[in-house]
């Protein structure tokens, strides 16, 4: 079913991280930091695979990134949803449900056998398509899903995820060079004011937590 209802996009992000907060997809572990892909450390992790798990949250948060793609992209903008594998298969899917599209995926690169191809379900050449993911750090993985899908002659100029890390200024301008718009739910910021609302994690935990999302590659260099 098309989603019809319309919250302010400062509720969905509050909500957003309430839900993600409540499946305990967020962690904060700052004496003892999590080591990202990218072998730096971190105070913080969030699992936005999680959902997937959880019904009445995945639903909600589906309608949410739905509702928020109509808004800020158009109701009629895309002819395609596209998941980037692996996370952004099953939300795309679930997107695709909801504005009444055809759904494909790509691949992270070409399959070692058959066409060898990298698109998955039908994606023809003037197709407009919404790249779907979980979650973004630097946006730098979305431009690899970009441009197999801008190789069938399909464009995309929009990308929508459940999480935005919002920490790295560089993100955004990095898309927008690309010709991506990036449509989110909830960033790091709305997950702590949320944690801090509810009083989530002690005191000392998210100071700590707060200094790292403030100046994150010096956090990390001091830990290194």
């Amino acid at each position: 079913m098309i989603p019809t209802t319309f919250p302010a996009k400062e509720e969905i992000a509050r909500l957003t991280a309430r839900m993600l907060l409540e499946i305990k997809a967020v962690n904060f572990r700052p004496e003892d930091p999590y080591i990202l892909s990218s072998g730096k450390p971190s105070p913080s992790y969030i699992d936005c695979r999680q959902p997937i798990s959880h019904p009445r949250i995945r639903s909600a948060m589906m309608d949410f990134l739905a509702v928020t793609v109509m808004r800020d992209a158009g109701f009629e903008a895309f002819d395609n949803v596209a998941g980037g594998e692996t996370a952004g298969i099953p939300y795309a899917a679930m997107v695709a449900e909801r504005l009444a599209l055809p759904m494909t995926y790509v691949r992270k690169k070409p399959k070692g056998h058959g066409k060898g191809a990298r698109i998955e379900g039908d994606m023809s050449e003037g197709q407009s398509v919404l790249l779907v993911e979980d979650l973004t750090t630097d946006g730098g993985s979305k431009l690899n899903f970009v441009d197999a899908i801008r190789e069938t002659g399909a464009t995309c100029g929009h990308t929508a995820v459940i999480f935005y890390y919002d920490i790295f200024p560089k993100t955004i301008p990095t898309l927008a060079e690309h010709g991506v718009q990036l449509h989110y739910l909830c960033t790091w910021w709305d997950v702590l004011a949320e944690a801090k609302a509810q009083n989530a994690f002690d005191t000392a935990t998210l100071a700590e937590v707060e200094a790292f999302l403030n100046a994150p590659e010096a956090w990390q260099e001091a830990r290194m």
